[in-house]
């Protein structure tokens, strides 16, 4: 099957989810699928809850890459997966899946795509969201205290202990690796024109 796999990578709150939601919602859900890296934190039944909260989930490692490899080679081979979910909540993967189906156009988006050489090279295109810290941040918390219930100290302390470190060592690095850099994600509509004129000839050209 002619698959394009798209990925959409930057730091934190920089908008990446929001570029890859309005693209699926352009093309509709029988062109695009999306992978989360989030839902692809390694599983850690093993551990307590308490061990849980005090790993590094802003690492590369923290990520199963191979389960991730191996799921991208299958939507690309015409078959369809079972996504993982990850529980925010109890920081673990919940006993969930979602069906990911082998759409024309897979987006993979998350922070530490670019950072992975394996996953780098399975993808036909890469778009890196570059958004200014302070904004970043402040989306951060908004989001992790309404959204997944965490306290704000726990937020910023998560954010200046392990978020800010590994995106200057692994996030900022792995720019270099995008075939685009665009300001403020969804909200740059030149930029989406762009990313859809894009998509389109890629589309075109492969069903021609």
């Amino acid at each position: 099957m002619d698959t394009i796999l798209i990925g959409i990578a930057g730091g934190t709150g920089s908008g990446k989810t929001t570029l890859a939601n309005n693209l699926v919602n352009y093309f509709g859900r029988d062109e695009v699928s999306i992978l989360r890296h989030d839902n692809y934190y390694k599983r850690h039944d093993e551990l307590t809850y308490e061990e849980r909260t005090r790993l590094n989930y802003d690492h590369p490692d923290a990520f199963d890459t191979e389960l991730l490899c191996d799921h991208i080679r299958q939507l690309k081979a015409g078959k369809p997966v079972e996504m993982p979910v990850y529980d925010y909540t109890i920081h673990n993967r919940s006993d969930r899946t979602t069906l990911v189906l082998p759409n024309p156009v897979i987006i993979l988006e998350g922070i530490m795509i670019f950072a992975e050489p394996a996953l780098v090279d399975l993808m036909d295109f890469r778009i890196f969201v570059d958004t200014d810290a302070d904004e970043r941040i402040l989306r951060r918390i908004l989001r992790d205290v309404k959204q997944r219930g965490r306290s704000l100290d726990s937020v910023i302390d998560q954010y200046l202990n392990t978020v800010k470190p590994m995106h200057e060592q692994f996030v900022e690095p792995s720019k270099r690796r995008a075939n685009i850099i665009i300001p403020e994600g969804g909200r740059n509509e030149a930029a989406m024109q762009v990313i859809v004129d894009f998509i389109r000839h890629r589309l075109r050209s492969k069903s021609g």
